[in-house]
């Protein structure tokens, strides 16, 4: 794909209510629908401090999951479908849709929206 690690810059103002989905790129590719497997690479900061949590590039692997199978938080299900294969989308997840008042261990505090950077690299 030739894509390198984005940078994410965390929105001016207070967290969203809702999902907030902004089309960096839009791929050219198939588009993730329910009940596909779906291959991303990410970077997640959190919207609170701008500090990355966690990030596929990082690890140099991509991350699959079914899209659509609760297999991950709420806010990746619903901001991924509809993307194609090529593009690049920032989701902002309020709480709700991410971790909750729980949290995710010491990465994530309770409460906390997250920013995500998303490209998708493959559908099948």
């Amino acid at each position: 794909m030739g894509k390198t690690k984005p940078t994410v810059t965390v929105p001016d103002g207070p967290s969203p209510d809702y999902l907030d989905i902004t089309d960096i790129e839009i791929g050219d590719g198939p588009e993730a629908t329910v009940g596909q497997e779906v291959t991303v690479h990410y970077v997640g900061v959190s919207h609170s401090t701008g500090q990355q949590f966690d990030a596929s590039w990082d690890r140099g692997d991509t991350f699959s999951f079914p899209l659509g199978a609760g297999r991950v938080i709420k806010g990746w299900d619903m901001g991924v479908k509809g993307m194609k294969v090529g593009g690049r989308r920032q989701l902002v997840i309020p709480a709700h849709l991410g971790y909750g008042n729980r949290g995710a261990g010491s990465a994530i505090k309770p409460g906390e929206t997250l920013i995500f950077v998303v490209d998708l690299v493959a559908v099948s």
